[in-house]
């Protein structure tokens, strides 16, 4: 199991162990602000259930699925050369092979032997999916950013209670938005550029070690 998952489990563990020293620091720099205003410090469940953490999950979990969505679609029309990153510029490669012709495969998916619908579904599956769950967050962040804007607005005197879509139209719902999606954009603009030069050897997501600057993909 180990050896045929431990890329997964060891991401797994990574993410859970961020996320919940996340939410503890979290909670000790809220309750730092609430006693700066005089105010009453809350449970470490009360904060993870409040929207001041929430806003703050589902605002990062919106940036990278975005992101990696767009890196999916992208790559399938567009090219880089050099890259590791990209499909090569002038060679069709075995992910653009057209999936019917593998229909009688003895060992092909499912929804690829049965063809239709389910075919059209299952082979755009994986962009639809990180779109899916880009929405889910994208919607989360509004739904927690429009609460925490209405507490913020209640204790200092103002009577507001925008919606999530009305919280949407708010220069400040953009501004969190996009200053986590410009830095996104940059990471994968970073590692499809560097990987033209740089290598890591062993990594899939790196050219081999003397591949020449010029070679697209692995060889």
């Amino acid at each position: 199991m180990w050896r045929n998952n431990s890329l997964s489990i060891v991401l797994t563990i990574l993410f859970a162990a961020c996320l919940v020293a996340h939410s503890w620091s979290g909670l000790h720099h809220f309750n730092a602000e609430q006693r700066e205003h005089d105010e009453a410090e809350v449970s470490y469940l009360e904060f993870v259930a409040s929207p001041e953490f929430g806003e703050t999950v589902f605002e990062n979990w919106e940036s990278e699925f975005l992101q990696m969505a767009f890196y999916v679609f992208l790559t399938v029309f567009l090219r880089q050369k050099g890259s590791a990153e990209s499909k090569k510029i002038d060679e069709r490669e075995e992910v653009d092979e057209d999936p019917a012709d593998h229909r009688d495969d003895a060992k092909a998916p499912g929804p690829v032997r049965k063809g239709g619908w389910l075919l059209s579904l299952y082979k755009n599956s994986l962009g639809l999916a990180l779109s899916a769950l880009f929405l889910i967050s994208f919607v989360g962040h509004a739904w927690a950013g429009a609460r925490k804007f209405n507490e913020e607005q209640l204790q200092h005197g103002a009577k507001v209670n925008l919606t999530p879509i009305e919280y949407m139209g708010t220069s400040a719902f953009w501004y969190e938005s996009f200053q986590n999606w410009q830095s996104e954009f940059l990471a994968v603009l970073g590692i499809v550029v560097l990987s033209i030069w740089l290598r890591q050897w062993g990594s899939p997501e790196s050219k081999p070690v003397h591949a020449p600057h010029e070679a697209t993909g692995s060889s």
